[in-house]
This record gives C-alpha cells, sequence and structure tokens, in this order.
C-alpha cells in the first residue's frame, strides 16, 4: 500500500513526544513493504525550536537513527499532488483545524481510507479545540486510550473510533549491554507545562536528594525554578536528548523511575504516554508515580513498582538499588510483556487489520482495538 501520514514534524522530538511512536510505525510499515509518505508543515514548533536550540546538526542523529524515513516539509500543499495514488491516510490531531478539513474534502472526492489519529489529552482538557475538528470525512479515529475513544463517540465527534495505544520501537529502543555506570536514577521528560511540578518534586526531586542518589535528568522547557530546584537537590540538569540515544542512557543508570502529568492521572486512566512503553523495552527497572492501568497492559508488581507516595517512591527506590534479584525481576518482566503485547509491530497489525476491516464492510462503532 501507499500510506501518508501527517504530523507535526518526523524530524524533531523536541517536546514532541509523537514524533517516537511514529517513527517507529513508519519503519515497521516500510519493512512490510509498504510505501510511507510522510509531511509536516515547514514551520513547525518543535522542529524551529529545536533548530534554534542546537542547530542543522541536531538533524544528523535522526538521519542516522532512521535511514530509510523522510519527511516533505511544506508551506501550502497541493494535495491532490501529496496524496496521488495513496491508499490510506492518517492525521494527527497536532495539524490545524483548517488542513484537517481540507483532507477530509479531498477523501470525499478520491477512494482512499482516511483516519484522524489523537494522541494528546485535549478531548478532556481542551474539548472546545477538539470539537472544531471537521472529521465528517473521516473514516474514524485513532484515539491512544479507551477514555478518549468514548469521548468521540459519546460526544458525536466521530462515528467510529478504535483503541491505538502508542508502543515502543524495538528496533531502537532494547537494553545496552556493557555501558558504564554514570549514576543512579535517570528521569527523562519534559517539565510538563505545570501539569506535575508538585508530582516531579514528590517523586522525583526529593527523593534523589533525601537518599542522596546521583540522578541526572534530560529534557526541555525547564523554567529558572525548575533548574535551581534541581540543583539545589544535588540533581544533574542535562538537557535536551534525542530519542533514539535514550536507550543509551537507560543503560548507564540502574532505575528510572515515570512522573505523569495530572490530567492522565485524574481523567485519562489507562493510558500511560509513550516513555514506560520505552523505559520497559530498554530493560531499566522502572518506579512509577501512581496512574490507573485501567485497560491492563501491565502487570503492576511485576512489569514496574507503584510508589503511592513520595515516602514510598524513597523505600521503592532503596528497594530497587539494594536488590539485585529484584531489579533484574522487573527488568526482564517489563521488556517481556513489552515484546509480547506492545510493540510497533503490534500496532501495526492491529492499524491493518482496521484498514481491511474499512475496505471490506462498514465497522460497529463499538470495536476497540487493543
Amino acid at each position: 500500500m501507499r500510506i501518508a501520514l501527517f504530523v507535526h514534524s518526523l524530524l524533531s522530538d523536541w517536546n514532541n513526544g509523537n514524533a517516537h511512536f511514529l517513527r517507529g510505525i513508519g519503519t515497521e510499515l516500510q519493512a512490510r513493504g509498504h510505501e510511507v509518505l510522510f509531511f509536516e508543515p515547514r514551520d513547525s514548533w518543535s522542529l524551529q525550536n529545536l533548530l534554534s536550540d542546537h542547530g542543522e546538526k541536531a538533524l544528523d542523529g535522526f538521519r542516522d537513527a532512521y535511514p530509510t524515513l523522510t519527511s516533505t516539509r511544506y508551506d501550502q500543499l497541493d494535495l491532490d499532488e501529496a496524496l496521488d495514488g495513496v491508499d490510506l491516510v492518517l492525521v494527527h490531531e497536532w495539524n490545524d483545524h483548517g488542513l484537517v478539513r481540507r483532507i477530509g474534502e479531498h477523501r470525499q472526492r478520491n477512494g482512499y481510507r482516511l483516519l484522524f489519529h489523537d494522541t494528546h489529552h485535549r478531548a478532556v482538557t481542551a474539548p472546545e479545540q477538539m470539537a472544531g475538528y471537521d472529521l465528517s470525512g473521516y473514516d474514524g479515529v485513532l484515539a491512544f486510550g479507551g477514555v478518549i475513544r468514548d469521548l468521540y463517540l459519546e460526544r458525536g465527534w466521530a462515528e467510529r473510533a478504535w483503541i491505538w495505544h502508542e508502543a515502543a520501537d524495538i528496533r531502537v529502543f532494547h537494553p545496552i549491554e556493557g555501558a558504564p555506570r554514570e549514576g543512579d536514577l535517570i528521569w527523562i521528560g519534559n517539565w510538563g507545562d505545570g501539569e506535575r511540578t508538585a508530582e516531579l518534586h514528590e517523586f522525583l526531586i526529593t527523593p534523589s536528594r533525601d537518599l542522596d542518589l546521583r540522578t541526572r535528568v534530560h529534557g526541555v522547557r525547564y523554567p529558572g525554578e525548575a533548574r535551581a530546584a534541581l540543583a539545589g537537590s544535588g540533581i544533574e540538569y542535562a538537557g535536551w536528548l534525542p530519542n533514539d540515544l535514550v536507550p543509551r542512557a537507560f543503560a548507564r543508570f540502574r532505575v528510572t523511575v515515570h512522573v505523569p502529568r495530572r490530567p492522565y492521572v485524574e481523567a485519562l486512566p489507562g493510558i500511560p504516554t509513550i516513555r514506560p512503553f520505552e523505559a520497559l523495552a530498554c530493560g531499566i527497572p522502572l518506579i512509577s508515580a501512581p496512574w490507573d492501568d485501567a485497560e491492563g497492559l501491565f502487570t503492576p508488581g511485576e512489569d514496574f513498582l507503584v510508589a503511592k507516595s513520595g515516602e514510598e517512591m524513597k523505600r521503592r527506590l532503596r528497594d530497587v538499588l539494594h536488590d539485585p534479584d529484584l531489579a533484574r525481576q522487573l527488568s526482564e518482566s517489563g521488556r517481556r510483556t513489552i515484546l509480547e503485547r506492545h510493540t510497533c509491530a503490534h500496532r501495526v497489525d492491529e492499524l491493518l487489520a482496521i484498514d481491511a476491516a474499512l475496505s471490506a464492510v462498514p465497522v460497529s462503532s463499538e470495536l476497540g482495538v487493543r
């Protein structure tokens, strides 16, 4: 098939976690013989920030890690030319309302399948923005969790919607043996726009300080007060880390933590975001602040540990760092679950099943893919 994906940015993962999953999906589709086209706006916010901070050289790592992937950057897009001969189109929700509508109108004059892809919490936190998308020309929505899928159906934003969780690209995310240890705890993530400030203090900064851990933090959009808090607790702040280098970073530390943003904890149970998938794929022991695995993606207590408070996080960290058998069991169980259920290959299987169903007969709006 010829498959087109309209994304915010494929080239840049600067504050753009969507690129992680979509790169893996694109690579897996290509490996199965499909032609994959990516389109992104030339002035995408993520890419402009990456180039401003690090220059064109920042793109070298992407090209080395994903040599088969390319992206067409556009100012004005001729959809007849871009979508000539396509069979399936995915449009990510970071695209603007006008383009989403134009593609829907174009599809109504053509015969390809068209899906909207939502991987954000705005359906809950900014419903007026999501209601503004015209999806009348779309075959349905790929939602990265059951709560999001149900909202599209209940609010009449779409007639069909499926669960399509993110997953790990195991071509990139896997254990790296023999790397020299550089510290105890590593956390990779952005500060969070005020959505997890208190949680980062409770579950990351304070435990690291109180346990006197050698801790490194990677991410972008850290305000001055955040950097000061890290420095005051003896935590190294190391800035942006290209996502393809994350496995090497994990290999140099003994444990990582997951601190979900508040909307996912309070309103979006069952959606872990992509970072835990990637950490578990790399085999690093993971301890998570509370989130409700309502969709049964993992086995908490076996694939990762859960800390319900900052004090419990300290106990969990101490346990993992001082019990090699526990650390090994978590590493093996978490990676095994990823390999069995949560790789980009699994998600491509799901996508192709949806496409095949759309090609054959109308699909029930109750259908959800896990």
